[in-house]
């Protein structure tokens, strides 16, 4: 087949952690080396993952059609595949030859809002960044008072990302009514939960976005006469490519224009700082995330007073999450009402699933809710990565529930889950097959518990531990009928005497795999 030449080919090779793990920068190296000599030009850009990490690295070639993909690439596969043409998007014939990326099932499922720019961008350059439509929403924002803005984001139905499901625009409404000289935006991008990563996705894939969302909000919160607004992403000390990617794109929106004073030309001032965290999980929960930026050891605050009303240093502050954040844009440049049509019932607009576990191909999904667990277990995930049968599925992270095969009907919907005893949590699905021992699982979920507790309340500080230890009892076959009571009357006590959800949620995980999986624990359903 003949292709016609690109001068110079521009290459895209994911510079995003995931990717570099497996090879990516090696690749890049090698596509690099071998086209200098072969006499070759080509633009070499970096982008962030597609999110089809099996694939990882995907190596992608811009053509007149629109780029094609090679993928998994490994350098030593790079002068054969150089040599067939794919600095020219060639079909090489190799199962590595994937043809068109957007043309990809995986892709054509997907209804990319919050992640249209990850994987096709260079996520560190501020052009690419308004040449893909970039800060269409920050400008639809600022021709607007913030009290529009408010009700546009409330309008499209927005909710926390993060895991709590709380409305984003009430959120906001509460921040903007509340009167200071000073307030802040603070973005949570301790993403601790098993199995979840999109946060790092987006940060690595797309900054600028998140940057974006924040200012809108900054904008959006801070109508008191006079009001400063200053905000901070609050990023895990686990996500090293992360931290230097935002840091990165926040020194290049401020050369921009776009953080600083008359922001585009307005009268906004606003700038963002990055903090990085010292390995907490409890820093997900938003109080113990706030006495850490603080500069004390993250802990939880009881409430009242909510953050949005005193929050960071006492004063009125927005806590979102990444997608949360990152989801904004989308809905100034195109409206609520257009972003509240996807979804289903009170789960509006669309998530960002993460397939991970035992899982044949794992990566990032982002879909309208109301898609069911088998579509993304079985259909986009291929079922487990071993072949054997799938048993339980996890989605929510350490604290959500184990799903039997039976459940995989279920829609990913918050309200449908809250009615089947389960937690959408950050929209993290990690699947197991037919070898996994469930008591062991529920014992992970207190064990886990217990070393992640602030120890700030004792039902989850001291329940945790006795929580292991009944389970060890039961697993040891001492009494289990006896002993599964006690467990239970130990979920209930922390269920319903915990501070936050640490240890109110741990409970969840204990019970749903008591219920489901009763024989792994010795005892008859």
């Amino acid at each position: 087949m003949n292709v016609p030449t690109v001068n110079p080919a521009r290459v895209f090779v994911p510079r995003d952690a995931a990717a570099r793990s497996v090879g990516a920068d090696e690749v890049a190296e090698r596509i690099a080396a071998v086209a200098a000599l072969a006499g070759r030009e080509i633009e070499l850009v970096r982008t962030g993952s597609r999110g089809m990490l099996w694939l990882e690295p995907l190596v992608e070639v811009a053509t007149p059609g629109g780029r094609v993909g090679y993928g998994p690439v490994t350098p030593e596969a790079v002068d054969g595949l150089v040599a067939a043409g794919i600095l020219d998007g060639a079909d090489t014939g190799a199962p590595t030859s994937l043809g068109p990326v957007e043309d990809l099932p995986w892709m054509r499922r997907q209804q990319r809002l919050t992640f249209a720019r990850v994987g096709v961008v260079d996520p560190r350059s501020a052009d690419d960044h308004e040449s893909y439509g970039g800060n269409a929403g920050l400008r639809a924002a600022l021709d607007r008072s913030p009290d529009q803005v408010v009700e546009e984001v409330v309008t499209s139905g927005l909710r926390g990302r993060g895991g709590a499901g709380f409305p984003t625009g009430i959120k906001w409404r509460t921040v903007l009514g509340a009167q200071d000289e000073l307030k802040f935006v603070c973005c949570n991008a301790d993403e601790g939960d098993s199995g979840t990563f999109a946060d790092r996705m987006l940060m690595e894939g797309d900054p600028f976005t998140l940057i974006e969302g924040m200012t809108i909000a900054a904008h959006a919160v801070g109508a008191t006469e006079g009001a400063a607004v200053e905000g901070y992403v609050y990023i895990r000390s686990e996500y090293p490519d992360a931290i230097e990617t935002m840091t990165a794109a926040i020194e290049a929106a401020r050369a921009r224009g776009w953080l600083g004073a008359g922001i585009l030309g307005s009268a906004l001032e606003f700038d963002l700082h990055v903090r990085v965290g010292a390995g907490a999980y409890i820093c997900g929960e938003e109080t113990s995330m706030l006495e850490s930026l603080e500069g004390k050891r993250g802990t939880v605050r009881p409430k009242p007073p909510i953050p949005a009303l005193a929050g960071l240093f006492g004063r009125p502050t927005v806590v979102n999450n990444v997608l949360s954040l990152a989801a904004v844009p989308w809905i100034l440049a195109n409206g609520g009402a257009a972003y509240a049509r996807y979804g289903m019932g009170r789960s509006r607009g669309t998530s960002v699933f993460q397939l991970g576990g035992n899982i044949a191909r794992g990566g990032i999904v982002e879909t309208a809710f109301g898609i069911t667990l088998r579509a993304l277990v079985e259909d986009l995930g291929g079922g487990t990565g071993s072949g054997r049968p799938v048993r339980a599925i996890q989605v929510g992270g350490p604290l959500g529930s184990y799903l039997p095969v039976g459940q995989l009907d279920l829609p990913m919907d918050y309200e449908a889950f809250s009615e089947a005893g389960a937690l959408l949590g950050h929209g993290g699905v990690v699947v197991f097959d037919d070898t996994v021992d469930m008591s062991l699982m529920a014992r992970f979920a207190m064990r886990f518990c217990a070393e992640e507790s602030c120890g700030k309340c004792t039902p989850c500080r001291v329940g945790a531990v006795r929580g292991v230890e009944t389970i060890d009892r039961i697993r040891a076959g001492e009494e289990p009928t006896k002993n599964l009571l006690l467990l239970e009357d130990l979920c209930e006590l922390m269920t319903d005497g915990s501070l936050c959800a640490m240890g109110g949620l741990t409970p969840m995980p204990v019970r749903s795999a008591v219920k489901h999986f009763a024989h792994d624990f010795g005892v008859t359903p």
